[in-house]
């Protein structure tokens, strides 16, 4: 089942402010909250999804990302703990996110990530290029070390160990029977507090930035493939290991091939004088033309089969084949030559001469008689 927009998960607009949102968010999480909701699955992972929208939302960066590519740009992940639809986080986190927003604290992004976020890239190709492989180059919105303060965060360098949470980036806090673990409210989950932030990245230790990347891809991909170019996702905070990029394939459609697996289907248009009285015809193939031998009185839709003539896709060890459909075209724009000949031509075939001449319509109009002959009885 296809995964809902997270826009209208939260029941917004795609303009939304950031404050609208956190409110949409909110709301959607108060609703379908497990406390409120008992037993109820279905809530529970309305729940999740809800938490999951506002995950991506509520970061620019990440917003900018599934505003261009939609769900596609983060199907492995968002960092080192996991990424949206990664499975269900703990109650501890749940109800920090909840209860931290009824009791003023406001939902905080977690226990610190142990690497970059993995970022997704749709990549379209022709099938020529999809076929024999290729190398292209992109440009990718993502986050990098930031040079001036060598990814720390720190102007001078210095960074020191929070007091209140003494460097585990969360405090545990008790609201009546609920014992709640939430992200530090002092630094902000990360462990660590920053006298001079670096006035370049603010603190955070990566900056935005376009970045260019050539990416090799294999011959014989498909639609659907995935390649994956480690370490070239976005930078992770305070130093920590870069996520990857996954790049995903989609082949255009062709003018004259259809790929099914490693094989090729592609239609041959003929004459009638061709197909009633055989001929050779040049078809095109990915390595050059070839020609077939096409059988007198062959009739439109014969498929030929062209062995290893398909593609080589990268699990195969061998071609697939390729099968050309034959399509026996009617002529158009005829000239009063060509129409006086077709009707002498025509005329030719009267009673039993046009059955033996032409068995499959003799076939079904011996079955149309049949049916009308059944619906009177």
């Amino acid at each position: 089942m296809s995964k809902r927009d997270y826009y209208e998960t939260l029941g917004v607009s795609r303009d939304v402010s950031d404050e609208d949102l956190k409110k949409a968010y909110r709301r959607c999480a108060m609703k379908h909250h497990p406390d409120r909701n008992p037993g109820d699955t279905v809530a529970l992972e309305a729940f999740k999804e809800c938490k999951e929208a506002y995950e991506v939302l509520s970061d620019p960066s990440k917003r900018r990302r599934y505003d261009a590519q939609g769900h596609a740009a983060f199907e492995h992940g968002m960092g080192g703990g996991g990424g949206p639809g990664a499975g269900y986080a703990d109650m501890g986190d749940i109800f920090g996110d909840i209860f931290g927003n009824i009791f003023g604290g406001g939902a905080a992004p977690g226990r610190g990530a142990r690497r970059g976020a993995d970022i997704g890239y749709v990549m379209e190709l022709d099938l020529e290029d999809a076929v024999g492989g290729t190398e292209k180059q992109i440009e990718i919105p993502t986050l990098v070390p930031c040079a001036p303060c060598a990814s720390t965060g720190s102007e001078d360098g210095r960074i020191d160990t929070c007091a209140t949470c003494h460097g585990r980036g969360q405090v545990r806090m008790q609201r009546g029977i609920f014992a709640m673990t939430q992200p530090c409210p002092h630094c902000g989950g990360r462990g660590q507090t920053i006298a001079h932030p670096c006035k370049v990245c603010h603190g955070a230790g990566r900056v935005e930035e376009e970045k260019k990347l050539s990416v090799k891809i294999p011959a014989g991909v498909d639609n659907g493939d995935r390649i994956r170019l480690a370490g070239e996702g976005e930078a992770g905070p305070a130093g920590t290991p870069p996520g990857d990029l996954y790049v995903e394939v989609r082949v255009r459609p062709h003018a004259i091939f259809q790929r099914d697996g490693d094989d090729l289907h592609c239609d041959v248009p003929i004459r009638i004088a061709q197909a009633a009285l055989g001929d050779s015809v040049r078809v095109p193939t990915l390595a050059g033309e070839t020609e077939i031998r096409i059988p007198a009185e062959t009739q439109t839709g014969k498929v030929f089969r062209l062995r290893d003539k398909g593609v080589k896709s990268v699990r195969s060890r061998k071609p697939g084949d390729l099968y050309c459909k034959v399509v026996v075209e009617t002529p158009v724009n005829l000239t009063p030559e060509q129409r006086t000949l077709l009707e002498q031509f025509e005329a030719t075939f009267t009673g039993e001469n046009a059955r033996r001449h032409s068995p499959r319509s003799s076939t079904f109009l011996d079955g149309v008689k049949g049916f009308w002959g059944r619906m009177v009885s």
